[in-house]
C-alpha cells in the first residue's frame, strides 16, 4: 500500500493492492440465480475534505454495482436443485456444492442470509485480537492497534441460512487524513447454506513502517454478494503504532 503522506511504503497495509481480486475456499460459480442457468481493506479525521474522499468512494461502489452482470430469474434452492437433472456433471456438482443440507426446510426461500458470527487478527507469536461487533455497526473510538511492520491476516466465521450465496465478497477502504490509501477487493466465493459456520482466512499482510506510516486511520468494511446485498458494513478506526498495545 502507498501512503499519500509524503512518502511510499513498499509493505502491503490493511487490505490488498487496489482492484486486486482473489478466490477463497469455497468459490465456485457466480450462479445462485439459476445453479443450471446462464453463467455470468484505518481514527476517523473529521472535516470537509475527509467527507468529500469518502463520497467519492461511495460513488465508485454505486457505478460498480450497476455495471454488475445481470443474472437470470432468481430460484429457491428446490427449484436450482429440481433443475437439468439429466445433466449428470452438472448434478454431481449440485451434490457436492450442497452437501447435506436440508432441501425441504430451506428450499422455498428465495433470498440466502449471510451473518458474520467473529471477526479476529491474526499475527505469529500472538495471541488473536478478537474484534468485538457492534449492533449499531460503528465501534466507538480505535478499535485495534497493530504494530508497525508486523505481519498479520483476517479471519472471520459466517453462517449462510435459506439459499445458495452467490460471489460473496470483502470490501475493504482505508483513509488517513482524510486520504484514501488503500482500498480492497477479495472475492470468498459462493456457499451453501448450513448449520456449521464457514471460516474464511485473508492472505497475509505486512502493515507499513515509519514515521508517516503510524498514526490513526479510518476504514469502511463490507460484505456484499453478487446482487449488491450488503450482509455488514462496519465504519471503525484503527492505530499503527510503534509497538503493540499493552494488555495488562
Amino acid at each position: 500500500m502507498s501512503l499519500v503522506v509524503g512518502v511510499v511504503s513498499s509493505s502491503k497495509s490493511m487490505g490488498l493492492d487496489e482492484n486486486k481480486e482473489g478466490g477463497g475456499e469455497g468459490e465456485a460459480k457466480n450462479n445462485n440465480r439459476s445453479i443450471g442457468g446462464e453463467e455470468s481493506k484505518v481514527g476517523g479525521e473529521s472535516g470537509e475534505e475527509n467527507k468529500i474522499n469518502r463520497e467519492t468512494s461511495d460513488d465508485e461502489e454505486d457505478v460498480e454495482g450497476k455495471i454488475q452482470v445481470q443474472l437470470g430469474p432468481q430460484c429457491t434452492l428446490k427449484e436450482q436443485f429440481e433443475k437439468d437433472k439429466d445433466d449428470e456433471s452438472l448434478t454431481r456438482w449440485k451434490e457436492q456444492l450442497l452437501g447435506s443440507v436440508d432441501i425441504n426446510s430451506v428450499g422455498e426461500t428465495l433470498d440466502p442470509e449471510v451473518k458474520i458470527l467473529s471477526l479476529a487478527i491474526k499475527s505469529p507469536g500472538r495471541a488473536d485480537i478478537f474484534l468485538p461487533l457492534p449492533e449499531s455497526g460503528n465501534p466507538k473510538g480505535s478499535w485495534f492497534t497493530l504494530k508497525e511492520g508486523c505481519r498479520y491476516s483476517l479471519q472471520f466465521t459466517f453462517q449462510v441460512s435459506n439459499n445458495i450465496v452467490s460471489g460473496l465478497k470483502y470490501r475493504n477502504t482505508v483513509w488517513k487524513t482524510g486520504v484514501k490509501v488503500d482500498s480492497t477487493k477479495e472475492m470468498i466465493g459462493t456457499f451453501s447454506p448450513q448449520q456449521e459456520p464457514y471460516t474464511h482466512e485473508m492472505p497475509e499482510e505486512t502493515t507499513p513502517s515509519g514515521m508517516f506510516a503510524r498514526g490513526t486511520y479510518s476504514a469502511k468494511t463490507k460484505f456484499l454478494d453478487d446482487d449488491n446485498k450488503c450482509y455488514l458494513e462496519i465504519n471503525y478506526s484503527f492505530d499503527i503504532r510503534k509497538d503493540w498495545q499493552s494488555t495488562n
